[in-house]
């Protein structure tokens, strides 16, 4: 090999080098074992597909596209649940939207609750506010609380508010709502 060949190989490798030790020490587990986090939370999400990736420990975090990113400690169950929010999030208001189907053009306050209760398996058909006030476990959940009278539902899942307050569709939120006059609901172990 000629001397330019190899020092282009030595460079080559001492870059590919240092970005790996890059990632490693800006990645959560590295902030976890004294890295620094420079990223502020290590995590992606697509809008194009919904999915997430991990974030830091603790609640979940809304980026600036309104998608919200799962904590790294949460369930998969949970992670599902906000990939699927994610999915809708851009979705307008319909009234009696994902009643029907959980693949709709538009979601209502139900509609919108039930798609990602079903994305993260803990929903098999579509329920409208009433019925969600009875369904699953009662109280505050670890993870997900559903909140439904006769009128309205919404959920607060790992921190986040998922509701279609404001009218423009569901929308995750990090102002929480009035609790008063709802029923508490959860999913068992969640």
């Amino acid at each position: 090999m000629n001397r330019s060949i190899q020092v282009g190989v030595r460079l080559l490798l001492l870059a590919a080098t240092s970005m790996i030790a890059l990632l490693l020490a800006t990645s959560p587990a590295g902030a976890a074992s004294g890295g620094i986090d420079i990223s502020g939370g290590g995590a992606v999400a697509s809008p194009d597909s919904g999915s997430v990736t991990s974030g830091p420990a603790g609640k979940a975090r809304l980026l600036p596209n309104g998608d919200a990113v799962a904590p790294a400690n949460a369930p998969a169950k949970i992670k599902r649940a906000i990939a699927a929010a994610n999915r809708i999030d851009e979705t307008r208001y319909v009234w009696g939207g994902g009643h029907g189907s959980f693949e709709a053009k538009g979601y209502d306050c139900s509609g919108a609750v039930s798609y990602m209760l079903h994305g993260a398996g803990m929903l098999r058909t579509p329920m409208d506010s009433g019925t969600l006030a009875g369904w699953g476990q009662g109280g505050k959940g670890k993870w997900i609380t559903v909140y439904a009278n006769s009128g309205h539902t919404y959920a607060v899942v790992a921190g986040l508010r998922w509701d279609t307050s404001g009218g423009a569709g569901p929308r995750w939120h990090r102002d929480m709502a009035s609790k008063s006059g709802y029923a508490l609901r959860h999913p068992n172990g969640y």
